[in-house]
C-alpha cells in the first residue's frame, strides 16, 4: 500500500493535491456554508432555537424573505445606498488610485519601492483602529473638523458661518472612510498592470505626432482596462456588504445592507429574513465578476462573442 501511495505522489499524485486543495477550501468554507444559508432562507421564523424551522403551518419551502425584498421600503433602500455609496466609492478610488499607480511605473526603482510600502503600509494597523481614527477626524471639535470650518467662513459671506462641519453620521463619511480603506485595493492591480505595458508603444505614438494626453487615451486605458475592472472588483464588492464602516460612522436612518443583515441575524432574530438578503446579495455581486471572468476568457483565447 506505501509503495502504492508513492508511486501515485511520484506521478500525478502531487499535482492532484495541489489542485484539489483550494476545491477543497472552497468546498468547506464556502459551498457548504452558502448552502446552509441558502437552507436557511427558505425556512420560517420561528421562537425556538435556532429561530428558524420547516412544516407545521407552513409549507416546506416559504418564500416570504424573498417576497418582502420587492415589497418592504427598507430592504430597496438599503440596497440602493450600498449600490449608491460602493459606486461613488468606487469611481473615487479609480480618480485617485490611477495616478498613483501609472506615477508608481514611471518613477525608479528606489522610489517605486518605497512608494510601494507607502501604499501597503495601512495593512499594517488593525481596520477598526484606522475608522476609529477617522471618527475622531470628523468629530466637531478635532483640528481637521476645525480647519475645514475655518476654510468655509473664510471662503462664504459672513451670515453662512458654521462652528463645525456635519461630517459624522452621514453617507459622505461613509464613501470617504471606504475611499480611504481601498484605495490600495484599487491601486496594487492598476499597478500590477501597467508595469506590464510596453512604453515602446507610447513612444511610437509620439513619434507619430501624438500629444502626451492623446497618447494616454489611445495607448495606455484602453490597454489598462482588465486593471481597471479588476481594482474595481475589489473594491465595489466589499464596500457594497460593507458593515463596520457604516455602522461606526453611517446614518441609522439610511444603513447600508451589511448593516441590515447583521440588525436582522442579531436584534431581529429573523434568520431567514437576513438569509434572504444575504443570498440576494451575493447573487447581485458575483452575477457580473462571473460575466467579466466568462468574456475576459473568451477575449484571451481569441474567440468572438455571439
Amino acid at each position: 500500500m506505501r509503495n502504492r501511495i508513492a508511486h501515485w505522489l511520484q506521478g500525478r499524485g502531487y499535482r492532484g493535491v495541489i489542485i484539489g486543495l483550494p476545491y477543497i477550501w472552497l468546498l468547506l468554507f464556502f459551498f457548504i456554508p452558502f448552502c446552509l444559508v441558502l437552507a436557511i432562507s427558505f425556512g420560517t421564523r420561528t421562537p425556538t432555537a435556532p429561530p428558524f424551522g420547516y412544516g407545521g403551518e407552513h409549507p416546506w419551502i416559504s418564500f416570504v424573505g424573498y417576497s418582502r425584498l420587492f415589497h418592504d421600503d427598507l430592504y430597496i433602500r438599503a440596497f440602493l445606498v450600498s449600490l449608491s455609496n460602493a459606486a461613488t466609492a468606487t469611481v473615487l478610488c479609480l480618480l485617485l488610485g490611477y495616478p498613483m499607480s501609472l506615477a508608481l511605473t514611471r518613477v525608479s526603482s528606489s522610489w517605486r519601492n518605497i512608494l510601494l510600502m507607502l501604499v501597503i503600509l495601512p495593512f499594517w494597523t488593525s481596520f477598526l483602529l484606522r475608522v476609529y481614527a477617522w471618527m475622531g477626524l470628523m468629530g466637531k471639535n478635532s483640528w481637521f473638523n476645525g480647519l475645514l470650518t475655518d476654510a468655509y467662513n473664510l471662503l462664504t459671506p459672513a451670515s453662512w458661518a458654521i462652528t463645525s462641519v456635519p461630517m459624522m453620521h452621514s453617507n459622505f463619511a461613509v464613501v470617504l472612510v471606504m475611499v480611504y480603506t481601498y484605495l490600495p485595493f484599487m491601486i496594487l492591480p492598476l499597478y500590477a498592470n501597467l508595469e506590464r505595458l510596453d512604453p515602446v508603444l507610447d513612444e511610437a505614438a509620439m513619434d507619430l505626432g501624438s500629444r502626451p494626453f492623446r497618447v494616454f487615451l489611445d495607448v495606455t486605458l484602453p490597454q489598462s482596462l482588465p486593471g481597471i475592472i479588476a481594482g474595481a472588483m475589489l473594491v465595489f464588492i466589499p464596500a457594497a456588504g460593507e458593515l463596520v464602516i457604516p455602522t461606526l460612522v453611517g446614518d441609522a436612518s439610511s444603513p447600508m445592507i451589511g448593516r441590515v443583515i447583521a440588525d436582522e441575524f442579531s436584534s431581529a432574530s429573523d434568520w431567514p429574513m437576513a438569509a434572504s438578503v444575504a443570498i440576494v446579495l451575493l447573487l447581485l455581486m458575483v452575477g457580473p465578476m462571473m460575466l467579466y471572468t466568462h468574456y475576459q476568457g473568451r477575449a484571451e483565447t481569441g474567440e468572438d462573442a455571439p
